[in-house]
């Protein structure tokens, strides 16, 4: 699955890069390039709205990496951008009861701790089981949703601030900006970049509360690896962006 990034040059990337850097407090460049980034989505919303156990997610092209998972949910209460998953790279966990003793045994060698496994080792068992018939679908829920992006820093921290391949995608949100980031981001270029991240930058009462790499709801897969780079998060809890450093377990495989 490609993503948008590969297609960001000249003087948007550049911008990007020096609003992503002003977030993070130091260059993207002091960071490990050989590592592996995601943006994982969470919060109460996707649970609510029973998302997490759509069968979009078990469809084979998704788990194969081939086709996003697309939610047609709308975040930012605009018709778009829609929020696009990597099934392949998302990680999935299993209920401790109730599953055929077959494919029980498959699981446990695809898992890689406890009963949490990546969507991609997932889809090699779809030659012998249907995870979205009866018997199997209501044993599973995606625990830790995965946008699309390459695997980059840079990529990592555009999907979480929902902008695109150019100034086009910046979003018309109304939102104040908290203090703190009023003054860090006042010289983006062009202004309505600040505009945008103003809504990701809040006090919380509208938008997205930025807590660096602080996370209300404690560590991120900080057991299997992974490190808390940048948290996003809905002052009622039902939305989470959350930018991992990943960890070998659950890095998955590098985007194409």
């Amino acid at each position: 699955m490609r993503s948008a990034s590969a297609n960001i040059s000249g003087p948007w990337r550049e911008q990007l890069t020096g609003a992503f850097e002003i977030l993070l407090g130091r260059p993207l460049a002091s960071f490990d390039t050989d590592a592996v980034y995601a943006t994982f989505f969470g919060g109460n919303l996707i649970n609510e709205l029973g998302f997490a156990q759509d069968t979009a997610w078990v469809n084979p092209a998704a788990l194969h990496g081939t086709e996003p998972v697309v939610w047609d949910c709308p975040i930012f209460d605009l018709e778009e951008p829609l929020l696009e998953f990597d099934a392949s790279r998302s990680v999935f966990e299993f209920d401790k009861a109730g599953l055929p003793p077959e494919f029980e045994a498959d699981l446990v060698a695809a898992c890689f701790a406890g009963r949490l496994v990546l969507g991609c080792d997932l889809a090699p068992l779809l030659a012998r089981y249907d995870l979205a018939a009866s018997d199997l679908r209501g044993t599973w829920t995606v625990c830790h949703p995965r946008l699309v992006s390459d695997g980059t820093l840079f990529d990592a921290m555009r999907v979480a601030t929902a902008l695109g391949t150019g100034p086009e995608s910046l979003l018309t949100l109304e939102a104040e900006a908290a203090e703190e980031w009023q003054t860090a981001l006042a010289d983006l270029t062009p202004p309505e970049l600040f505009a945008h991240l103003s809504f990701f930058c809040t006090e919380g009462e509208e938008g997205l509360m930025y807590l660096r790499n602080e996370r209300s709801g404690g560590d991120l897969l900080a057991d299997e690896g992974c490190t808390l780079i940048a948290n996003w998060e809905e002052g009622q809890g039902q939305v989470e962006f959350a930018v991992v450093q990943a960890g070998e377990l659950v890095a998955g495989p590098r985007a194409s």
